[in-house]
């Protein structure tokens, strides 16, 4: 049974987040107030889970304010290489669920595993987004909070930005329609997305929910994909974006293809976390912002070689 707060608590939360010291977040006709949010079918379907034990909160060491955080200094060698990556994860406490928070320690493991040094930011939706990262992540979601978190998003500029200058974007589940061009929001109206991405998603007749596999596209040179969804939404690609994979058990974008990339932005529905299971996707993602990348020691490959295999045989073949 699918739990998911009613109208007074989305106001609460929106009251609590939106503070008048930081009018950059509820300035534009797209503030959340009163009357902001409504009641009805979750379209997106995006279960009401607990906290993400990376999230913050009580007994857990805080993050330094994005503002307050020096940006990484980055040196290249001759290749190109960097030999400093920032990773930003965006909006942990609103986005964060089935373990998301996962992906931002594999990608920091695998580059330090590398020799390349790692400054993790994680960044709430009360502090701006930095424009200076290398690789920005997003995780899974609530209805109500996916609303707010692309508001929020829309208004601070830091992510477009970002994007602007050549970063990363690895974007889960919610966080995935969020990039897009628009998603359902809490009664299935458009709700207006980042444009990062040229998808366009709204809520479909079924829920997918359980594993997932995917054969990537075959120019990304990434092993097959595992992970799970848990969803009700339907993604429609544009001209300017490509397919992520072509599904083979599971539901996906649900029109045969899951997810969508167009150059350095890439998005998905696949929990698991979704690199934990797929290092050849972290590898990607850290070689766009990092060139070529030396091999791993195949000794440290050996309990994520399990896991993947162990969830590919958890599926018919």
């Amino acid at each position: 049974m699918t739990e998911r707060p009613g109208r007074h608590a989305a106001r609460d939360l929106a009251d609590t987040l939106i503070r008048p010291d930081q009018p950059w977040l509820a300035d534009g006709p797209g503030a959340v107030g009163p009357g902001a949010v409504g009641e009805g079918p979750s379209p997106n379907g995006h279960a009401v889970v607990g906290a993400d034990p990376g999230s913050a909160g009580p007994g857990r060491e805080s993050t330094p304010a994005a503002d307050a955080a020096p940006a990484a200094e980055h040196h290249r060698g001759a290749a190109g290489n960097a030999s400093r990556l920032r990773l930003v994860w965006v909006y942990p406490d609103l986005l964060s669920t089935y373990g998301d928070r996962g992906n931002l320690l594999v990608l920091s493991r695998r580059a330090r595993l590398r020799g390349i040094e790692v400054e993790a930011t994680e960044v709430n939706a009360d502090q701006r987004v930095p424009a200076d990262g290398d690789i920005y992540l997003l995780g899974g979601g609530e209805d109500l909070p996916q609303i707010l978190a692309a508001e929020r998003l829309r208004n601070d500029g830091g992510l477009a930005a970002a994007v602007g200058r050549g970063a990363v974007v690895f974007a889960v589940c919610a966080g995935y329609q969020v990039i897009g061009q628009r998603f359902g929001g809490v009664e299935g109206e458009p709700v207006s997305g980042l444009g990062l991405l040229d998808i366009t998603s709204g809520r479909g007749e079924q829920r997918g929910v359980g594993e997932l596999v995917a054969d990537a596209d075959p120019a990304l040179g990434v092993p097959r994909l595992t992970g799970f969804e848990n969803h009700q939404g339907v993604t429609t690609i544009g001209p300017s974006a490509r397919a992520l994979a072509i599904v083979s058990y599971g539901v996906g974008n649900g029109d045969g293809t899951e997810g969508a990339y167009a150059g350095k932005v890439l998005g998905t529905y696949l929990h698991g976390p979704a690199l934990a299971r797929n290092p050849g996707l972290a590898d990607l993602l850290l070689g766009w912002a990092a060139g070529p990348l030396p091999p791993i020691d195949p000794a440290a490959e050996e309990w994520g070689a399990r896991l993947r295999a162990e969830r590919l045989r958890a599926v018919p073949q």
